[in-house]
Order: C-alpha cells, then structure tokens, then sequence
C-alpha cells in the first residue's frame, strides 16, 4: 500500500473511531451498561421517553429515561455513521453498526410524537443443540431429531413471534451442518446468524440494489449445497421453496408466525405478493419440519416440532414429531 493510500486509510479508521466514540457518549451510561451487559438482548426507547432493556432473565424492565432531543442526536449519529439521513422528510432509519453489528431501527417525528428506537444486540455466540437440551428449552429426542435432519438435508422452518429465538435456534442448526461437509450460502437483511461450516458464503441484500429475491436466484449460480435465508419476509419466498425444492435442500430459514400451521400460511401470503396463486402442494412437499418457538427472554421454549405430511382439501397436514417418536417407542416396545 503507497503512503497517500495508507493514509486515508488511517484517516478513515480515526474518523470512523471518532464517530463510534461519539455515539458511545451520545447513547449516556444507562444505555452503555446495557449494551455491556450479556444478559440484555434489545435496548427500547418509547416516545414518552422511557427506556426500556429485553432482559433474558426478566424480559422487558424499565431502565430510566431520556430527554427527546438526546433520542434525536443517539438517531442523527447513528444515520452519519453508516452514511444515511434521518430527518423530518427521512424519519425512518434502519441501521447496523460497522464495529458491533446492533441492528438499529429509528424513528423520528412526525411518524412517531418523538424520537423513538430498537437497539438489538447480536448473539455473543451460539448455543448448541446440547445446551438446547441442558437448559430444558429441548428434549434429548427432541435434539436428536433435529440432528437426523440436518444431516439428511431436510430442509427447516424456524417459526415464532418477536423475540422467541428464532435465530439463535437458526445458529445451533447451522452448526450441525459443519460435519457434513456442504457449501453453504447464507442471506440476509442484517448480519444475525453465525456460519461455522468453512466452505460458505454470506451475501447480504441492498436497500434499493439488490433484494432478498435477486440473492436467492443469484445464489443458485454459486453452486450451493444448501441456501439458509435469515428471515423471510417478502416474496423471495417463492425463490426460496423453488431454490429448495430443485436440487438444493437442507435449508433453513425464520419465519414470523404464531404457529406451526400459522408459519405455512404465512409462506403463503408472502409468496402471493409475487403470484397469483400458492403453491401450496410445492410447499408442503418442500418444506419437510416446522420448528415453532413460543415465549420470551428464559421461558423461551419450542413448543412444537411438526413434520409436514402435505397438504389437502383441509389444508397442510402436520405431525407432532412427538407423537411420531412415541408411536416409534411404542412399536419398538411391542417387537
């Protein structure tokens, strides 16, 4: 590197740190602590000024509060450190930090009465599937079949509301791909999951450039194994079961929903944003287990592992792996 080049280069890193120290300063001790704090998943400020911290031992508690014109700077800051602007004519941000990867999501007036925000932290590691079972969140069978279908390239729908461990859950399953040796290609809106398998490759969408939908078909040409979508919420979702169901499984992919059942509707009502029609018949054949979380913070718990069996005049047929374990135990007993 020639000396001119260096030294933008070190002039960029000291701006960028200067910025970073800024909004340090900007977000006050109250929020600083949370952020420093493992135990703290999301950090709230509500219009009224409460500022509210996503506990995973005691979910949702009040941390204190914040005058209106600190939320506007924290929001200001947070728009000039990653190039955007946020103003009464752009008062929506949507944001993630260069240097820690929170995923911020703010809102200015005259959309919100004041400055209002979401800071997300990023998981500091993964949880494996054993501790899954240690914390009492999995059953061992429960693990083991999931294990079974990670390595037979079933491909899995992680489903639940705002906060349930979606892709925490994501995160454990992607480490069991790491022994069979597949190519991985993982998409996304924001840096969330964490791929230990070495042969992957991470593509994120572009706000106006490029969408969710234009990586899933890009990433058809990179010769993946498996694609893993960190949320779906468009109609990539059509891409993505197409993707899946045509020589590519083993996916896996979060899905906002109330239920297991709930998780394939919604795939349908994402997919027709872009059809005419679901194809609900390749839906139940592509889409091989529901894993559907339920709770917050500790009591956060899977609630149902559903086998899709497909889909009918009464619509898609599910079965509780539970029940299929049982009903396998039982046989076993009787011969």
């Amino acid at each position: 590197m020639s000396s001119a080049a260096f030294s933008v280069a070190a002039a960029a890193e000291a701006s960028l740190d200067r910025r970073t120290r800024m909004l340090r300063t900007a977000m006050g001790p109250l929020i600083a602590a949370a952020l420093d704090d493992p135990d703290v998943v999301e950090v709230m400020l509500n219009p009224d000024g409460v500022l509210w911290s996503d506990r995973l031992t005691e979910g949702r508690v009040r941390l204190g509060t914040l005058p209106p014109e600190d939320g506007e700077r924290i929001i200001r800051l947070v728009a000039a450190h990653v190039g955007a602007e946020a103003h009464r004519t752009k008062p929506l941000l949507s944001a993630e930090l260069p240097e820690t990867g929170e995923r911020f999501e703010g809102v200015l007036p005259p959309v919100a009465s004041a400055p209002t925000f979401a800071l997300r932290k990023r998981s500091c590691g993964v949880i494996s599937l054993g501790q899954y079972v240690a914390d009492g969140i999995l059953s061992c069978d429960q693990a083991q079949y999931l294990q079974a279908a990670v390595r037979d390239r079933q491909n899995i729908l992680v489903a639940g509301g705002t906060g349930t461990g979606k892709t925490t859950l994501a995160n454990a399953l992607l480490e069991e791909v790491v022994s069979t040796n597949d190519r991985v290609l993982v998409l996304e809106d924001t840096i969330e999951l964490q791929c230990p398998v070495h042969d992957h490759v991470a593509l994120r969408t572009k706000p106006g450039l490029v969408s969710m939908a234009d990586l899933v078909r890009s990433t058809l040409r990179l010769r993946p194994d498996r694609v893993v979508v960190g949320e779906v919420r468009g109609g990539e979702a059509l891409d993505l079961i197409k993707a899946w169901g045509t020589g590519h499984p083993g996916g896996i992919a979060t899905i906002h929903a109330g239920s297991a059942q709930g998780a394939l509707l919604r795939l349908e009502q994402l997919i027709l944003e872009v059809a005419l029609t679901a194809p609900r018949a390749l839906i139940a054949e592509t889409v091989n287990l529901v894993v559907f979380l339920s709770g917050r913070g500790r009591s956060r718990h899977v609630q149902q592992i559903a086998r899709v069996m497909g889909h009918d005049s009464h619509g898609y047929q599910l079965a509780s792996i539970d029940t299929l374990l049982r009903t396998r135990d039982s046989q076993g007993e009787r011969s």
